[in-house]
Protein backbone atom coordinates (compact mmCIF):
# COMPACT_ATOMS: atom_id res chain seq x y z
CA UNK A 1 0.00 0.00 0.00
CA UNK A 2 2.88 2.89 0.41
CA UNK A 3 3.70 2.64 -3.39
CA UNK A 4 -0.26 2.81 -4.32
CA UNK A 5 0.55 7.32 -4.07
CA UNK A 6 3.24 6.60 -6.52
CA UNK A 7 1.61 3.82 -8.59
CA UNK A 8 -1.32 6.31 -9.06
CA UNK A 9 0.75 9.21 -9.79
CA UNK A 10 2.54 7.85 -12.51
CA UNK A 11 -0.92 6.48 -14.50
CA UNK A 12 -2.13 9.90 -13.74
CA UNK A 13 1.16 11.37 -15.46
CA UNK A 14 1.24 9.08 -18.03
CA UNK A 15 -2.32 9.53 -19.23
CA UNK A 16 -2.08 13.09 -19.09
CA UNK A 17 1.17 13.37 -20.97
CA UNK A 18 -0.33 10.66 -23.80
CA UNK A 19 -3.36 12.71 -24.12
CA UNK A 20 -1.53 15.94 -25.07
CA UNK A 21 1.19 13.71 -27.33
CA UNK A 22 -2.32 12.54 -29.05
CA UNK A 23 -3.25 16.14 -29.63
CA UNK A 24 0.31 17.49 -30.55
CA UNK A 25 -0.05 14.70 -33.37
CA UNK A 26 -3.64 15.79 -34.36
CA UNK A 27 -2.40 19.10 -34.34
CA UNK A 28 0.79 18.69 -36.30
CA UNK A 29 -1.28 16.85 -39.22
CA UNK A 30 -4.33 19.07 -39.74
CA UNK A 31 -1.11 22.18 -40.11
CA UNK A 32 0.43 20.17 -42.72
CA UNK A 33 -3.24 19.78 -44.36
CA UNK A 34 -2.12 23.11 -45.77
CA UNK A 35 -0.17 23.92 -49.57
CA UNK A 36 3.91 23.30 -49.03
CA UNK A 37 6.07 26.92 -48.32
CA UNK A 38 9.66 27.50 -48.05
CA UNK A 39 10.56 29.46 -44.87
CA UNK A 40 13.79 27.95 -44.79
CA UNK A 41 15.86 31.09 -45.55
CA UNK A 42 17.58 33.45 -43.34
CA UNK A 43 18.00 31.31 -40.77
CA UNK A 44 19.44 33.92 -38.50
CA UNK A 45 16.93 36.54 -38.68
CA UNK A 46 13.96 34.36 -38.14
CA UNK A 47 15.78 33.70 -34.49
CA UNK A 48 16.66 36.88 -33.65
CA UNK A 49 12.49 37.74 -34.77
CA UNK A 50 11.74 34.11 -32.01
CA UNK A 51 13.97 35.76 -29.57
CA UNK A 52 12.63 39.52 -29.71
CA UNK A 53 9.05 38.62 -30.34
CA UNK A 54 7.90 35.07 -28.40
CA UNK A 55 10.99 35.40 -25.86
CA UNK A 56 11.54 39.16 -25.10
CA UNK A 57 7.53 39.80 -25.48
CA UNK A 58 8.81 43.24 -27.28
CA UNK A 59 5.52 43.59 -29.46
CA UNK A 60 3.29 42.63 -26.17
CA UNK A 61 4.65 46.07 -24.26
CA UNK A 62 3.25 48.37 -27.11
CA UNK A 63 0.17 48.90 -25.11
CA UNK A 64 2.06 48.86 -21.76
CA UNK A 65 -0.88 48.45 -19.14
CA UNK A 66 -2.22 44.47 -20.93
CA UNK A 67 1.94 44.12 -21.76
CA UNK A 68 3.05 44.49 -18.51
CA UNK A 69 0.93 42.33 -16.77
CA UNK A 70 1.02 39.43 -19.79
CA UNK A 71 4.99 39.74 -19.29
CA UNK A 72 4.76 39.14 -15.29
CA UNK A 73 2.42 36.22 -15.94
CA UNK A 74 4.27 34.58 -18.67
CA UNK A 75 7.54 34.82 -16.74
CA UNK A 76 6.06 33.87 -13.52
CA UNK A 77 4.37 30.89 -14.81
CA UNK A 78 7.06 29.43 -17.18
CA UNK A 79 9.62 29.67 -13.58
CA UNK A 80 7.42 28.70 -11.35
CA UNK A 81 6.49 25.43 -13.09
CA UNK A 82 9.95 24.66 -13.07
CA UNK A 83 8.86 23.09 -9.35
CA UNK A 84 7.00 20.37 -11.52
CA UNK A 85 10.29 18.69 -11.91
CA UNK A 86 10.65 18.53 -8.28
CA UNK A 87 7.00 17.26 -8.02
CA UNK A 88 7.30 14.56 -10.62
CA UNK A 89 10.14 12.99 -9.03
CA UNK A 90 8.58 13.06 -5.44
CA UNK A 91 5.56 11.29 -7.13
CA UNK A 92 7.28 9.09 -9.03
CA UNK A 93 9.65 8.30 -6.22
CA UNK A 94 8.26 8.70 -2.89
CA UNK A 95 10.47 11.46 -2.09
CA UNK A 96 9.52 14.74 -0.51
CA UNK A 97 11.09 17.77 -1.93
CA UNK A 98 14.07 16.10 -3.17
CA UNK A 99 15.97 19.48 -4.49
CA UNK A 100 15.76 20.69 -0.45
CA UNK A 101 18.78 18.82 0.09
CA UNK A 102 20.54 21.64 -2.11
CA UNK A 103 20.15 23.69 1.53
CA UNK A 104 19.55 27.69 1.27
CA UNK A 105 19.41 27.88 -1.89
CA UNK A 106 16.55 26.10 -2.51
CA UNK A 107 14.92 27.74 -0.20
CA UNK A 108 15.86 31.13 -1.95
CA UNK A 109 14.61 29.51 -5.17
CA UNK A 110 10.95 28.62 -3.99
CA UNK A 111 10.51 32.09 -2.45
CA UNK A 112 11.37 33.87 -5.44
CA UNK A 113 8.38 31.30 -7.01
CA UNK A 114 6.15 32.38 -4.16
CA UNK A 115 6.68 36.02 -4.72
CA UNK A 116 6.09 35.43 -8.43
CA UNK A 117 3.15 33.58 -7.37
CA UNK A 118 1.52 36.36 -5.81
CA UNK A 119 2.56 39.04 -9.00
CA UNK A 120 0.83 36.66 -11.27
CA UNK A 121 -2.52 35.89 -9.32
CA UNK A 122 -2.75 40.30 -8.75
CA UNK A 123 -2.01 40.32 -12.94
CA UNK A 124 -4.78 37.29 -13.36
CA UNK A 125 -7.30 39.16 -11.09
CA UNK A 126 -6.55 42.49 -12.78
CA UNK A 127 -6.98 40.67 -16.12
CA UNK A 128 -10.02 39.78 -15.10
CA UNK A 129 -11.47 43.40 -14.03
CA UNK A 130 -10.20 44.40 -17.42
CA UNK A 131 -12.55 41.32 -19.20
CA UNK A 132 -15.67 41.67 -16.77
CA UNK A 133 -15.87 44.63 -15.08
CA UNK A 134 -14.34 47.20 -17.38
CA UNK A 135 -15.24 45.54 -20.38
CA UNK A 136 -12.85 46.55 -22.86
CA UNK A 137 -14.52 46.81 -26.45
CA UNK A 138 -12.24 44.58 -28.08
CA UNK A 139 -13.35 41.90 -25.54
CA UNK A 140 -16.82 42.10 -26.46
CA UNK A 141 -16.93 42.03 -30.55
CA UNK A 142 -19.32 40.12 -32.04
CA UNK A 143 -17.12 37.35 -33.01
CA UNK A 144 -16.60 36.75 -29.11
CA UNK A 145 -19.64 34.58 -28.64
CA UNK A 146 -20.13 31.99 -25.84
CA UNK A 147 -16.72 29.48 -26.24
CA UNK A 148 -14.59 32.42 -27.12
CA UNK A 149 -15.66 34.51 -24.39
CA UNK A 150 -15.51 31.75 -21.41
CA UNK A 151 -12.39 30.46 -22.56
CA UNK A 152 -10.51 33.50 -22.12
CA UNK A 153 -12.30 33.20 -18.14
CA UNK A 154 -11.16 29.59 -18.05
CA UNK A 155 -7.60 30.45 -18.38
CA UNK A 156 -7.54 33.41 -15.36
CA UNK A 157 -9.27 31.20 -12.88
CA UNK A 158 -6.88 28.45 -13.66
CA UNK A 159 -3.89 30.19 -13.02
CA UNK A 160 -5.29 31.36 -10.03
CA UNK A 161 -6.46 28.31 -8.62
CA UNK A 162 -2.68 26.90 -9.27
CA UNK A 163 -1.03 30.00 -7.80
CA UNK A 164 -3.54 29.35 -4.64
CA UNK A 165 -2.62 25.91 -4.69
CA UNK A 166 1.06 26.54 -4.80
CA UNK A 167 1.30 29.00 -2.03
CA UNK A 168 -1.27 26.90 0.16
CA UNK A 169 1.22 24.06 -0.32
CA UNK A 170 4.06 25.78 0.80
CA UNK A 171 2.07 27.10 3.78
CA UNK A 172 1.28 23.98 5.35
CA UNK A 173 3.93 22.03 4.81
CA UNK A 174 5.86 21.71 7.97
CA UNK A 175 9.25 19.99 6.67
CA UNK A 176 9.09 23.56 4.33
CA UNK A 177 7.88 25.73 6.88
CA UNK A 178 11.09 24.52 9.24
CA UNK A 179 13.67 26.11 6.64
CA UNK A 180 14.79 28.98 8.00
CA UNK A 181 14.46 30.66 4.09
CA UNK A 182 12.28 30.49 1.15
CA UNK A 183 8.78 30.79 3.10
CA UNK A 184 8.69 34.37 1.77
CA UNK A 185 5.06 34.58 1.46
CA UNK A 186 3.59 31.43 2.58
CA UNK A 187 5.01 32.41 5.96
CA UNK A 188 1.85 34.94 6.57
CA UNK A 189 -0.15 32.00 4.79
CA UNK A 190 0.80 29.57 7.68
CA UNK A 191 -1.02 31.61 10.50
CA UNK A 192 -4.65 30.99 8.63
CA UNK A 193 -3.81 27.42 9.35
CA UNK A 194 -2.69 27.01 12.84
CA UNK A 195 -4.52 25.58 15.92
CA UNK A 196 -4.96 22.71 13.00
CA UNK A 197 -3.24 18.97 14.05
CA UNK A 198 -0.22 17.63 12.46
CA UNK A 199 -2.25 15.16 10.37
CA UNK A 200 -4.79 17.82 9.22
CA UNK A 201 -2.22 19.90 7.68
CA UNK A 202 -0.25 17.22 6.32
CA UNK A 203 -3.90 16.15 4.35
CA UNK A 204 -4.05 20.01 3.36
CA UNK A 205 -0.64 19.93 2.00
CA UNK A 206 -0.80 16.06 0.02
CA UNK A 207 -4.35 17.85 -1.27
CA UNK A 208 -2.80 20.95 -2.69
CA UNK A 209 0.08 18.56 -3.93
CA UNK A 210 -1.80 16.20 -5.47
CA UNK A 211 -4.21 19.11 -6.94
CA UNK A 212 -1.45 21.67 -8.27
CA UNK A 213 0.31 18.77 -10.25
CA UNK A 214 -3.29 17.29 -11.73
CA UNK A 215 -4.08 20.82 -12.47
CA UNK A 216 -1.15 21.60 -14.69
CA UNK A 217 -1.76 18.25 -16.43
CA UNK A 218 -5.47 19.50 -17.27
CA UNK A 219 -4.20 22.73 -18.38
CA UNK A 220 -1.48 21.71 -20.40
CA UNK A 221 -4.38 18.87 -22.08
CA UNK A 222 -6.85 22.46 -22.46
CA UNK A 223 -4.33 24.15 -24.41
CA UNK A 224 -5.13 22.68 -27.62
CA UNK A 225 -8.92 23.51 -26.98
CA UNK A 226 -8.32 27.12 -26.00
CA UNK A 227 -6.67 29.93 -27.40
CA UNK A 228 -3.72 29.73 -24.99
CA UNK A 229 -2.09 27.43 -27.60
CA UNK A 230 -0.03 30.14 -28.25
CA UNK A 231 1.96 29.43 -25.32
CA UNK A 232 3.72 26.44 -27.28
CA UNK A 233 2.97 28.30 -31.13
CA UNK A 234 4.17 31.26 -30.49
CA UNK A 235 7.73 30.41 -30.92
CA UNK A 236 7.55 28.65 -34.71
CA UNK A 237 4.62 30.96 -35.60
CA UNK A 238 7.40 34.22 -35.09
CA UNK A 239 10.08 31.93 -36.54
CA UNK A 240 8.06 30.99 -39.72
CA UNK A 241 6.66 34.82 -39.50
CA UNK A 242 6.76 37.05 -42.89
CA UNK A 243 10.38 38.51 -43.65
CA UNK A 244 9.27 40.35 -46.62
CA UNK A 245 8.08 43.62 -46.59
CA UNK A 246 4.46 43.92 -45.34
CA UNK A 247 1.68 44.00 -48.26
CA UNK A 248 4.25 42.51 -50.79
CA UNK A 249 1.97 39.94 -52.84
CA UNK A 250 3.72 37.15 -53.47
CA UNK A 251 3.70 35.99 -57.53
CA UNK A 252 1.81 33.03 -58.95
CA UNK A 253 4.73 30.96 -60.84
CA UNK A 254 2.40 30.05 -63.69
CA UNK A 255 0.85 33.29 -64.04
CA UNK A 256 5.02 34.70 -64.03
CA UNK A 257 5.29 32.09 -66.82
CA UNK A 258 2.71 33.72 -68.98
CA UNK A 259 3.51 37.00 -68.46
CA UNK A 260 7.04 36.51 -69.83
CA UNK A 261 5.98 34.59 -72.79
CA UNK A 262 3.08 37.04 -73.62
CA UNK A 263 6.63 39.81 -73.44
CA UNK A 264 8.83 37.43 -75.43
CA UNK A 265 8.63 38.19 -79.28
CA UNK A 266 10.29 34.73 -80.43
CA UNK A 267 7.62 32.69 -78.30
CA UNK A 268 4.21 31.62 -80.32
CA UNK A 269 1.78 31.87 -77.76
CA UNK A 270 -0.01 29.19 -80.29
CA UNK A 271 2.73 26.11 -80.38
CA UNK A 272 1.70 22.91 -79.30
CA UNK A 273 4.06 21.47 -75.90
CA UNK A 274 7.37 19.31 -77.62
CA UNK A 275 7.14 16.04 -77.99
CA UNK A 276 7.43 13.74 -75.05
CA UNK A 277 6.25 16.40 -72.72
CA UNK A 278 2.73 17.09 -70.78
CA UNK A 279 1.30 20.60 -70.42
CA UNK A 280 1.02 21.41 -66.77
CA UNK A 281 -1.94 20.81 -64.94
CA UNK A 282 -4.15 23.89 -63.95
CA UNK A 283 -3.55 24.84 -60.30
CA UNK A 284 -6.17 26.13 -58.21
CA UNK A 285 -5.74 30.14 -57.55
CA UNK A 286 -6.09 31.47 -54.58
CA UNK A 287 -8.18 29.69 -51.63
CA UNK A 288 -11.40 29.09 -51.00
CA UNK A 289 -10.53 26.78 -48.15
CA UNK A 290 -8.28 25.48 -45.41
CA UNK A 291 -6.43 22.96 -47.33
CA UNK A 292 -5.39 25.76 -50.09
CA UNK A 293 -3.66 28.03 -47.84
CA UNK A 294 -0.66 27.55 -47.00
CA UNK A 295 0.75 25.52 -43.57
CA UNK A 296 2.28 28.72 -42.35
CA UNK A 297 -1.18 30.52 -42.61
CA UNK A 298 -2.82 27.13 -40.66
CA UNK A 299 -0.23 27.55 -37.74
CA UNK A 300 -1.52 31.25 -37.84
CA UNK A 301 -4.63 30.26 -36.88
CA UNK A 302 -3.89 27.46 -34.49
CA UNK A 303 -1.43 30.04 -32.81
CA UNK A 304 -3.96 33.21 -32.28
CA UNK A 305 -4.27 34.44 -29.12
CA UNK A 306 -7.81 36.32 -30.03
CA UNK A 307 -6.59 39.45 -27.89
CA UNK A 308 -8.44 41.59 -30.81
CA UNK A 309 -5.48 43.94 -31.17
CA UNK A 310 -5.81 43.48 -34.88
CA UNK A 311 -9.76 43.98 -34.76
CA UNK A 312 -9.24 47.23 -32.62
CA UNK A 313 -6.78 48.59 -35.01
CA UNK A 314 -8.31 47.53 -38.64
CA UNK A 315 -9.58 50.79 -39.77
CA UNK A 316 -12.61 48.84 -41.74
CA UNK A 317 -13.77 47.90 -38.06
CA UNK A 318 -13.49 50.73 -36.95
CA UNK A 319 -16.14 52.34 -39.27
CA UNK A 320 -18.48 50.01 -38.83
CA UNK A 321 -17.67 47.19 -41.24
CA UNK A 322 -18.06 43.63 -41.01
CA UNK A 323 -14.46 42.47 -41.23
CA UNK A 324 -12.92 41.68 -38.10
CA UNK A 325 -9.19 40.08 -38.83
CA UNK A 326 -9.29 38.17 -35.68
CA UNK A 327 -12.38 36.80 -36.60
CA UNK A 328 -10.61 35.62 -40.13
CA UNK A 329 -8.31 33.66 -38.04
CA UNK A 330 -10.85 32.13 -35.55
CA UNK A 331 -12.92 30.93 -38.58
CA UNK A 332 -9.92 29.64 -40.21
CA UNK A 333 -9.08 27.40 -37.05
CA UNK A 334 -12.85 26.67 -36.40
CA UNK A 335 -13.34 25.13 -40.06
CA UNK A 336 -9.70 23.51 -39.92
CA UNK A 337 -10.84 21.49 -37.06
CA UNK A 338 -14.00 20.46 -38.57
CA UNK A 339 -12.06 19.12 -41.17
CA UNK A 340 -10.18 17.43 -38.58
CA UNK A 341 -12.68 16.00 -36.95
CA UNK A 342 -13.48 14.62 -40.46
CA UNK A 343 -10.80 12.90 -41.13
CA UNK A 344 -10.75 11.23 -37.89
CA UNK A 345 -13.93 10.01 -38.29
CA UNK A 346 -13.16 8.54 -41.52
CA UNK A 347 -9.65 6.97 -41.06
CA UNK A 348 -7.62 9.60 -41.83
CA UNK A 349 -9.25 10.77 -45.27
CA UNK A 350 -11.44 14.30 -45.81
CA UNK A 351 -14.82 13.12 -47.23
CA UNK A 352 -16.44 16.41 -48.69
CA UNK A 353 -18.81 18.02 -46.40
CA UNK A 354 -20.45 20.18 -48.66
CA UNK A 355 -18.88 22.97 -46.91
CA UNK A 356 -15.33 25.59 -47.18
CA UNK A 357 -14.03 28.21 -45.65
CA UNK A 358 -15.29 30.73 -48.31
CA UNK A 359 -19.28 31.14 -47.71
CA UNK A 360 -19.84 29.26 -45.00
CA UNK A 361 -17.24 30.97 -42.41
CA UNK A 362 -16.02 34.24 -44.29
CA UNK A 363 -17.91 35.93 -46.08
CA UNK A 364 -17.14 37.79 -49.22
CA UNK A 365 -18.18 40.96 -47.81
CA UNK A 366 -15.27 40.63 -45.06
CA UNK A 367 -13.41 40.26 -47.92
CA UNK A 368 -13.81 42.87 -49.70
CA UNK A 369 -13.75 45.15 -46.98
CA UNK A 370 -10.17 44.89 -46.23
CA UNK A 371 -8.42 48.14 -46.80
CA UNK A 372 -5.12 46.02 -47.31
CA UNK A 373 -3.43 48.73 -44.81
CA UNK A 374 -1.11 45.93 -43.26
CA UNK A 375 -2.77 47.39 -39.64
CA UNK A 376 -3.93 43.41 -38.39
CA UNK A 377 -0.27 42.74 -39.44
CA UNK A 378 1.72 44.96 -37.49
CA UNK A 379 -0.72 44.80 -34.24
CA UNK A 380 -0.42 41.14 -33.75
CA UNK A 381 2.14 40.32 -30.98
CA UNK A 382 2.87 36.64 -32.35
CA UNK A 383 3.50 37.90 -35.86
CA UNK A 384 0.58 36.17 -37.77
CA UNK A 385 -0.96 37.78 -41.29
CA UNK A 386 -4.87 37.17 -41.31
CA UNK A 387 -3.86 39.46 -44.48
CA UNK A 388 -2.64 37.48 -46.35
CA UNK A 389 -5.52 34.23 -45.70
CA UNK A 390 -7.96 37.34 -46.90
CA UNK A 391 -5.77 38.38 -50.41
CA UNK A 392 -5.35 34.24 -51.09
CA UNK A 393 -9.51 34.18 -50.60
CA UNK A 394 -9.62 37.72 -53.40
CA UNK A 395 -7.34 35.64 -55.59
CA UNK A 396 -9.72 32.99 -55.74
CA UNK A 397 -12.78 34.92 -56.10
CA UNK A 398 -11.28 36.99 -58.85
CA UNK A 399 -9.15 34.12 -61.03
CA UNK A 400 -11.56 31.49 -60.35
CA UNK A 401 -14.99 33.08 -60.63
CA UNK A 402 -14.29 36.33 -62.01
CA UNK A 403 -16.42 37.26 -58.65
CA UNK A 404 -14.79 40.47 -57.98
CA UNK A 405 -16.97 43.39 -56.89
CA UNK A 406 -18.45 45.26 -60.11
CA UNK A 407 -16.17 48.43 -59.99
CA UNK A 408 -13.15 45.92 -59.64
CA UNK A 409 -14.35 44.18 -63.14
CA UNK A 410 -14.66 47.33 -64.91
CA UNK A 411 -11.31 48.48 -63.66
CA UNK A 412 -9.90 45.13 -65.14
CA UNK A 413 -11.48 45.21 -68.19
CA UNK A 414 -10.23 48.79 -68.90
CA UNK A 415 -6.94 47.34 -68.42
CA UNK A 416 -7.22 44.66 -70.67
CA UNK A 417 -8.78 46.57 -73.43
CA UNK A 418 -7.92 50.03 -73.22
CA UNK A 419 -4.18 49.78 -71.11
CA UNK A 420 -5.44 52.18 -68.40
CA UNK A 421 -8.51 51.72 -65.81
CA UNK A 422 -10.44 54.51 -67.35
CA UNK A 423 -13.40 53.57 -70.16
CA UNK A 424 -11.52 55.82 -72.68
CA UNK A 425 -9.47 54.17 -75.85
CA UNK A 426 -5.95 54.08 -76.02
CA UNK A 427 -5.63 57.36 -78.12
CA UNK A 428 -8.44 59.24 -75.77
CA UNK A 429 -6.52 57.50 -72.89
CA UNK A 430 -6.26 61.14 -70.91
CA UNK A 431 -9.20 62.26 -71.50
CA UNK A 432 -9.92 61.43 -67.66
CA UNK A 433 -8.11 64.75 -67.10
CA UNK A 434 -10.74 66.63 -68.25
CA UNK A 435 -13.63 65.40 -66.47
Amino acid sequence: MQYLPNILFAIAFIVGIGYFTKNVKKLIRNIKLGRDVDVSNNKSERFKNMAMIAFGQTKMVRRPIAGILHLIVYVGFIVINIEVLEIVIDGLFGTHRIFSSIGKPYGVLIGIFEILAVLVFVSVILFWIRRNIIKLKRFWKAEMTSWPKNDGNFILYFEMILMTLFLVMNATDLHFQSMDSGNVISQFIAPWFSGLSEGTLHLIERSAWWLHILGILVFLNYLYFSKHLHIILAFPNTYYGKLTPKGQFNNLESVTKEVKMMMDPNVDPFAAPAEGTEAAMPEKFGASDVQDLSWVQLLNAYTCTECGRCTSECPANLTGKKLSPRKIMMDTRDRLEEVGKNMDTNNGEFKDDGKQLLDDYITREELWACTTCNACVEACPVSIDPLSIILEMRRYLVMEQSAAPAELNNMMTNIENNGAPWPYNQMDRLNWKNE
